[in-house]
């Protein structure tokens, strides 16, 4: 009797991965939406230890942090695990309340540059579909 239910096959989790929820990972894709100049870098207090590390193409988190007292609507930029800086508040509404509608984004930088002792990042914004 036909189920319509097909039976796993080594070939056929070869093909979708087993990495549980990260399985369909090739099926996603990244849809850039702005560039951005990270802003608040100078508060970042590892800023001058971690410039090095920060060449263009480096991925950067993206973190909603809905209990900020300067704005509510503030998104936190991260590398490894130590904010660098945000979103800038005049781009942040519309990211903000997709983030907070559980859509997924993420920051690549595209040029650092030192300026005096600030060190400006600019990066383009994607969106994960």
């Amino acid at each position: 009797m036909e189920t319509g239910i097909t039976k796993l096959s080594p070939e056929l989790l070869a093909l979708i991965g087993t990495g549980g929820v990260n399985a369909l990972a090739p099926f996603t894709r990244e849809i850039f939406l702005l560039d951005i100049v990270v802003a608040g870098t100078s508060y970042c207090k590892k800023i001058d230890e971690l410039k090095d590390e920060l060449p263009p193409e480096t991925v950067l988190k993206m973190i909603r942090d809905p209990e900020n007292l300067h704005d509510e609507l503030a998104i936190g930029i991260y590398f490894k695990d130590i904010r660098i800086g945000w979103v800038p508040r005049e781009l942040n509404e519309v990211i903000s309340r997709l983030m907070d509608a559980g859509k997924a984004f993420f920051c690549r930088i595209t040029k650092t540059r030192l300026i005096n002792s600030w060190l400006k990042i600019n990066a383009k914004i994607y969106m994960v579909e």
